[in-house]
């Protein structure tokens, strides 16, 4: 959350920090890709977000049942590979 908290803020290159943070630790154990999801989400940059949540899905991450609710993803939910995202899991739009 700190990550998307310094995104809205325009603290983008602190954000990309906390991503590098995430995903050092990601190598040795899980990190849920989700969360660096919504980072780049909060960033907007949406192809990073979107290669995040095909391996949030890829890995079953449960954290992708909160897609349609968590406001970081505000910012793509127009971009077609959203509903793609959100179809997959089964979720309703």
């Amino acid at each position: 959350m700190v990550g998307e908290v310094l995104a809205a803020a325009g603290k983008k290159s602190e954000a990309h920090d906390i991503i590098d943070e995430l995903l050092r630790p990601s190598k040795t154990h899980h990190v849920s890709p989700y969360h660096i999801a919504a980072v780049y989400s909060a960033l907007g940059e949406p192809d990073q977000a979107f290669a995040m949540l095909e391996n949030a899905w890829q890995s079953r991450d449960d954290e992708l049942n909160w897609i349609v609710v968590d406001p970081a993803f505000d910012g793509i939910r127009s971009d077609p590979r959203y509903s793609d995202v959100v179809r997959r899991i089964g979720l309703p739009q």
